[in-house]
């Protein structure tokens, strides 16, 4: 429907935007399995349309400060590369197997619903001088305050979270999350770290090492962040019993796929073909689901596991 009168659209959004009479629409929410229960919030295509142009010129400002182990929505880098740039920090901290190693491996509570409108707007004011557009940005922000569940209004907690769905959002994250970033390097000068979004892992030969930085890690979040770690998923294990992340887990000699991503993969493919059989999705975009599983399998020791996929794939196929 926005595509039909495009022009309109885009021309009506433009005079909102300079006449500063633009207001972020309201979200329609919904329910994923990720592999947990995650609440998406989708905004409308014009709100969509302006997301992306805001990303584009904001990545371009804050790119360059981020450091090089932070992989969640930046280009060049992503969830395969993460892991084995873990994987990498691994085999360097044992010497290829020869010692010891171990991997401290954190989550943030509640990330998204927890980041702090007025910490976030301070982080962004200091890379962006522009009153417009911090105007802008701080309307996109606050647009998340009111959730509307039918007709009943649900006030989360004041100036607080981001919504999951938006485009912008991925790009907040990485803000917050940068000056936490250089004080993991910086500050507390640790060599091997990697973050994904709220994940992050620590890679040392010192388990009493790891230990000792769980305070001052939580200090810091705590004070300058208004975060706090997940209690029940702060682990640290040995690179022998495998180091989960990013859905895969790496160990001394080969990387597998966590058993929680196989199931979702096969239940998700079977799925896929029953929508095709009912006639809901073409034969291309179940192919386009089987290339894409193919491709997670790819980055991992699966040679077994993709015999698998294929066998049960044209076994549901024919069924």
């Amino acid at each position: 429907m926005f595509e039909r009168n495009i022009e309109e659209h885009i021309f009506n959004l433009h005079r909102e935007l300079k006449n500063k009479t633009y207001r972020h629409g309201p979200y329609a929410g919904f329910w994923i399995r990720d592999p947990k229960m995650r609440h998406v919030h989708k905004a409308l295509v014009r709100d969509r349309v302006l997301h992306h142009a805001i990303f584009r010129i904001l990545n371009l400002i804050f790119e360059p400060i981020f450091i090089p182990t932070s992989y969640s929505c930046r280009i060049g880098k992503g969830s395969h590369k993460g892991m084995k740039k873990v994987a990498y920090m691994l085999r360097k901290e044992s010497q290829n197997n020869t010692r010891p190693c171990y991997a401290l491996k954190c989550d943030i509570r509640k990330f998204f619903d927890s980041v702090d409108h007025d910490i976030l707007l301070h982080m962004l004011q200091e890379k962006i001088k522009d009153k417009d557009a911090m105007w802008l940005l701080e309307e996109v922000i606050e647009s998340f305050l009111l959730e509307r569940t039918g007709n009943q209004p649900t006030l989360f907690s004041r100036r607080k979270g981001l919504p999951i769905g938006n485009l912008t959002s991925q790009l907040f994250a990485n803000i917050y999350m940068n000056k936490f970033d250089h004080f993991m390097k910086h500050q507390l000068k640790i060599k091997y770290y990697a973050r994904y979004t709220d994940d992050f892992v620590i890679v040392s030969s010192n388990r009493d090492y790891l230990v000792g930085l769980l305070e001052p890690i939580r200090e810091y979040l705590d004070k300058y962040l208004a975060l706090n770690l997940h209690p029940k998923k702060v682990s640290i294990r040995k690179y022998q019993q495998g180091v989960d992340f990013l859905g895969y887990v790496v160990l001394r000699h080969h990387i597998s796929l966590r058993t929680k991503t196989r199931r979702r993969m096969f239940r998700k493919l079977k799925e896929k073909v029953r929508s095709y059989k009912s006639g809901l999705i073409s034969e291309e975009a179940l192919l386009g689901s089987l290339r894409s599983y193919l491709g997670v399998l790819s980055h991992a020791t699966a040679d077994q596991l993709r015999r698998e996929l294929l066998n049960k794939f044209w076994f549901w196929v024919k069924e």
